[in-house]
């Protein structure tokens, strides 16, 4: 059985056309995922050339000030654990054992590190701010003249503090939110 299809309207032509994108983009997105070595150095290619239009334009300091905020932001909740140790308001939910917590202690269970930003959601993020960024770079109302030297500075200076923070918080609760590798052992260790 045929039913004869009704005209479409503009809007539900577009949201048509939208929709069908959307799964594209992400299929495309669902391919990529193993390929994580790729999707980093892609990104990493991208991040250099945005540097080498601002280097070579003299200008988008602002933007690219903005952009460095941003990843710095996806980074530190990246490292971050999703359920934080630190956070009084987890207290109650962790003694009913509604929540995981890190182990603190020797003799504790070991509990795996669940990141709040997982790698896939960073890289994603990340890779369209770059994009984004590049895009506004084209554009001369982004071109907002600033002394570029003071951004740079704070920027380090606020990395510094973010990081030294950050990995005093991890020593403190005991957690390294990177494994190297996968335990290997041997058949004659028996």
């Amino acid at each position: 059985m045929e039913t004869a299809e009704e005209p479409m309207t503009p809007f539900g032509t577009f949201t048509a056309q939208s929709n069908k994108l959307q799964r594209q983009y992400q299929a495309l997105l669902d391919q990529s995922t193993p390929y994580v070595t790729y999707r980093w150095v892609g990104t990493g290619v991208a991040l250099f050339l945005f540097f080498v239009r601002v280097f070579v334009a003299q200008g988008w300091y602002i933007v690219a000030y903005a952009l460095g905020i941003y990843l710095l932001n996806l980074f530190l909740a990246f490292l971050t654990p999703k359920f934080d140790p630190s956070s009084d308001a987890l207290d109650t939910e962790m003694e009913d054992g509604s929540v995981g917590t890190l182990p603190t202690k020797q003799d504790e269970e070991f509990r795996p590190f669940i990141r709040r930003l997982p790698e896939f959601k960073f890289w994603h993020s990340a890779t369209r701010a770059v994009a984004i960024s590049f895009l506004c770079s084209w554009f001369e109302i982004f071109n907002i003249p600033v002394f570029w030297p003071v951004l740079v500075m704070y920027w380090l200076m606020l990395f510094i503090l973010t990081m030294r923070k950050q990995i005093q918080h991890m020593i403190k609760y005991r957690y390294v939110p990177f494994t190297i590798g996968k335990a290997r052992y041997n058949k004659n260790s028996n």
